[in-house]
C-alpha cells in the first residue's frame, strides 16, 4: 500500500461504512463461531493502522502484525509497541499452534502468493482456531483503486475457495458481501474508467470520503445486515468472505 493509503485510511476508517462495518461483520462471525476468552490471543494480519486489534482488545489478547513502517507507527500508537510485531503474511512472526482466531482483512489480495499466506495461517492457528479473511470480489471491478492499493487480483468465489488449501481448513462460510452496494460500485468504476479514457483525471476517489450521514448509515446497515446471515448465497458482490477452521 502506498504512504498516502495509510493517512487517508487512519482519517476515514472510523466512521466510514465500510470500514466500520467490515469490523462489525468481522466481530459477528468470530463470537458466533469461536466466542472469545480472555486468554484467548487474536492475531490481526496485514493490521494496517491496528483499529480492529484495538477494538478487540476488551474481548481477549490480541496482536497486529504488519511488514508497512508507515502502518506499523499508527499501530504502535494505537496498541502500544508490546502488541505490535513486524511481518508478512508469508512469515508470519508467530509461533506454530499459538492463535486462537487470526483475521486477515483485506489482506491476501496484496500477497502475490496467497496459498502461501494461508497455509501460513493454518501453520500459526491451534486445531479449531478460526481464521477470518475478507477480500475485494470480482474482476469486472478492477479500477485505479486497486492499482493505488498494489492488489494483485480480486477474487470470485470460486477462485477463493481454489485458494484455500482444504487439507488444512475446513469452510464453514464463503460468501459474496457487500451485495446492495455491487449496482452503485461498478457503475462508479466504469464512470471512472470512461473518464480516464476520455482524458479527464481526479485525485479523489469515492472511498477517501465519508457519505452524509444518513447514507452513511443506511449503506452500513445494508452491508452487514446481508453479511451476517448465511441463509442466502448471493451470486455477487463487492467483497467476499470467508471463515475458515482449522483442521
Amino acid at each position: 500500500m502506498n504512504p498516502d493509503e495509510y493517512t487517508n485510511l487512519a482519517e476515514v476508517e472510523r466512521r466510514h461504512w465500510y470500514y466500520a462495518g467490515k469490523r462489525q461483520i468481522v466481530r459477528y462471525w468470530i463470537q458466533r463461531l469461536h466466542p472469545l476468552k480472555p486468554d484467548d490471543l487474536l492475531a490481526d494480519c496485514g493490521a494496517g493502522t491496528g483499529r480492529f486489534a484495538a477494538e478487540m482488545a476488551g474481548f481477549c489478547r490480541v496482536l497486529a502484525i504488519d511488514d508497512f513502517e508507515e502502518s506499523l507507527v499508527i499501530a504502535r500508537r494505537n496498541l502500544g509497541a508490546d502488541r505490535v510485531r513486524k511481518g508478512s503474511c508469508v512469515q508470519l512472526p508467530l509461533e506454530e499452534a499459538s492463535v486462537d482466531v487470526l483475521t486477515a482483512l483485506d489482506v491476501i489480495e496484496h500477497v502475490e502468493d496467497d496459498r502461501a499466506a494461508l497455509s501460513g495461517f493454518a501453520r500459526a492457528l491451534r486445531p479449531g482456531g478460526l481464521a477470518v479473511i475478507t477480500a475485494p470480489a470480482l474482476m469486472m471491478l478492477w479500477s485505479d483503486w486497486d492499482v493505488a492499493l498494489r492488489h494483485y487480483r480480486r477474487y470470485c468465489r470460486r477462485s477463493l475457495i481454489e485458494a484455500i488449501p482444504q487439507s488444512l481448513f475446513e469452510v464453514a462460510c464463503c460468501q459474496y458481501v457487500n451485495v446492495a452496494a455491487l449496482p452503485l460500485v461498478l457503475a462508479a468504476r466504469k464512470f471512472r474508467a470512461l473518464k480516464g479514457r476520455l482524458g479527464f483525471k481526479t485525485q479523489h476517489r469515492s472511498e477517501d470520503a465519508i457519505p452524509p450521514a444518513p447514507l452513511n448509515a443506511l449503506l452500513r446497515w445494508s452491508f452487514v445486515s446481508l453479511a451476517c446471515q448465511n441463509a442466502i448465497r448471493f451470486p455477487a458482490g463487492v467483497g467476499l468472505l470467508a471463515v475458515l477452521r482449522r483442521k
